[in-house]
């Protein structure tokens, strides 16, 4: 396996390292004063405007759409084992440099779906203007009244009606609706309720004024209220276009399977750069602060947290590394185990990481005035996103006992 990074990554890496220095950081108090003006203003959802300066400067120096894969813009795109590294570097900044080089979720999974599944007319549309980074989507597919973890539990109805499909049910959970940016949601439902368990959801494109979708309430995450909002949402006979059907009817799960593969990558790689980010932190805290005659980096404890946390992070990366490589290699099913692997092992690692660095801050961790709390109520959240921990551990063991059952 060789992780090591192509000529065109490295130009990136150094380039993205570069911006992050000179915009990125130097950005975040400037967001977080503009969120307090505009929610002092009641626009608690709006972008303040220093992401769309920063989506400027990302532009101007080429740092735009990063998550492209080669077999998608041989030109210009990476590898996955390429990007995974970028995407790590974005990660320390977690709200303001994914959206700034257009690589955010849920736009960047969607963006993915509509390239291979969407039609020539719904590329046009949607895939564009997001690709442009002119407008953001949503990604509708958990439900308050089901457990999720199993799409097949997916209660939302989507019925054939002539020339429209009709929508009922109830999603929540739904990341970005609440940002008025937000155009269009890929809506998860089922066409065929007594078909295959795995043939009967489809996936519908939704714009967001359509008769029917009501935002009933936007969901803080232990206290926090993303710029961008968690939202709960109702669908009541919603009508759209049988035009907006993404792929075939019954594709809607192996839709949701290609989408979720790659995205998880994204997800652990940026997850490893916030607890890079917090090792960083802990140890500038640990030699600057001292308490009981000496630095806190004199401490046993506290660097047995260090070396902890620096053994940990080398080995999520390298197991996220291989499942990358994998997937470059031989595709997202042969790197099935792999993917869920590090579902589970990424958001683990960072979070205790992240929670050392808490720790090591005593209450300045805890605070607003480091990134440590905001990140730790990120990275919990990461371990339900995209299905909870337990799933992807089944996932695993199934795969290795599958190896003695034949």
């Amino acid at each position: 396996m060789d992780f090591g990074l192509s000529e065109r990554a490295q130009d990136y890496h150094g380039r993205l390292q570069e911006f992050m220095d000179s915009h990125v950081y130097p950005a975040e108090p400037v967001y977080a004063e503009q969120r307090r003006e505009l929610r002092g203003r009641g626009e608690e959802h709006t972008v303040p405007p220093v992401v769309e300066d920063l989506k400027a400067e990302a532009r101007r120096r080429g740092l735009w759409n990063l998550f492209l894969p080669d077999s998608t813009d041989p030109a210009h795109g990476l590898t996955v084992t390429d990007y995974a590294s970028l995407a790590e570097i974005t990660g320390r900044s977690p709200h303001l440099a994914p959206e700034a080089t257009n690589c955010a979720a849920p736009d960047t999974g969607n963006m993915e779906v509509l390239h291979l599944f969407g039609s020539a007319e719904q590329k046009k549309r949607w895939l564009e203007p997001l690709l442009d980074g002119q407008i953001r989507s949503a990604f509708a597919m958990t439900e308050p009244d089901v457990a999720s973890s199993d799409a097949t539990n997916i209660a939302t109805s989507i019925v054939r009606d002539g020339d429209h499909y009709v929508i009922n049910g109830r999603k929540w959970w739904i990341s970005g609706s609440a940002d008025p940016r937000c155009k269009v949601m890929i809506v998860m439902g089922k066409t065929d309720p007594d078909g295959h368990p795995y043939l009967q959801q489809s996936m519908v494109l939704v714009p967001m004024d359509a008769p029917g979708v009501e935002i009933v309430r936007p969901l803080p995450v232990f206290g926090y209220s993303d710029q961008h909002g968690h939202c709960e949402i109702r669908f009541t006979d919603v009508r759209v276009p049988v035009e907006n059907l993404i792929g075939e009817e019954g594709g809607g799960f192996a839709i949701a399977q290609a989408r979720l593969g790659p995205g998880r990558i994204h997800h652990c790689m940026r997850a490893i750069g916030m607890a890079e980010r917090a090792l960083e932190l802990m140890c500038r805290r640990a030699v600057d602060r001292v308490a009981f005659g000496k630095p806190l980096a004199a401490q046993g404890i506290v660097r047995q947290q260090i070396a902890e946390s620096r053994m940990a992070i080398e080995q999520a990366r390298l197991l996220t590394l291989k499942t990358a490589w994998l997937i470059d290699k031989q595709g997202v099913k042969a790197a099935r185990s792999e993917v869920a692997a590090i579902k589970v092992i990424a958001p683990r690692v960072a979070l205790e990481v992240v929670d050392r660095a808490i720790q090591v801050h005593g209450g300045a961790g805890v605070s607003d005035d480091t990134p440590l709390a905001q990140m730790w109520a990120g990275l919990r959240t990461l371990r339900l996103a995209d299905g909870p921990d337990e799933v992807h551990v089944r996932s695993v063991a199934r795969a290795e006992l599958g190896k003695f059952t034949g």
